[in-house]
């Protein structure tokens, strides 16, 4: 992937290596592992996993960097604060992605950067993707998650005791790509010649 989104607060870059030992840092705290149901890694095994989620064809994902920091700078790895996914979750239709969205720092929770950077990842994956069906699956601990998806228009539309998550859905009709569009006003796609 070569290219990154920009939006009013935040900026979506590709995942790539230079990012790994921060991120790698992130996911030791058991706390960001149960938010985001993620096994425990190597370093090593992390650099394997950033070269997959960069050249698996049903993967798509960036790392979401506060644009304010970014601007000051420089940065990217001074600037991350999380990342966002989507997964193709069925080889026969391309047309359905699964959501995810985690910001890791702290500070930068709860102040609409999640919900930016989700609804800026949701219009790339409807504009370059032509995905037409997001899911998310949220564990049931995260209320947070829940009530911000809730609020983009998603139903519950399954849930799993044994898991202990949720499922909810949204179609990405007229309707709600309009909303899309309108919520994510500032959206600028950059293309970009990354070396990794």
């Amino acid at each position: 992937m070569t290219t990154s989104v920009c939006g009013e607060r935040v900026v979506l870059v590709p995942y790539r290596s230079t990012h790994v030992d921060k991120y790698h840092c992130w996911m030791q705290s058991p706390h960001l592992r149960d938010l985001t149901a993620s096994e425990p890694l190597t370093l090593e095994e992390e650099y394997q996993m950033q070269v997959s989620w960069r050249e698996d064809d049903d993967k798509c994902t960036f790392i979401v960097l506060d644009r304010k920091v970014f601007t000051e700078t420089d940065s990217e790895t001074e600037a991350m604060i999380g990342d966002t996914n989507i997964f193709l979750v069925d080889t026969e239709d391309r047309t359905r992605g699964e959501g995810e969205i985690m910001i890791a720092e702290e500070a930068f929770r709860g102040q609409g950067r999640g919900w930016e950077a989700m609804l800026l990842m949701f219009r790339y994956g409807v504009e370059n993707l032509s995905l037409t069906h997001y899911q998310v699956k949220i564990g049931l601990i995260n209320q947070p998650s829940i009530r911000m998806f809730t609020k983009m228009g998603f139903r519950e539309t399954g849930r799993s005791e044994a898991f202990q998550e949720v499922t909810m859905e949204v179609e990405v009709d007229h309707r709600w790509r309009s909303w899309l569009v309108e919520n994510t006003h500032t959206y600028t796609c950059l293309t970009h010649n990354y070396t990794d």
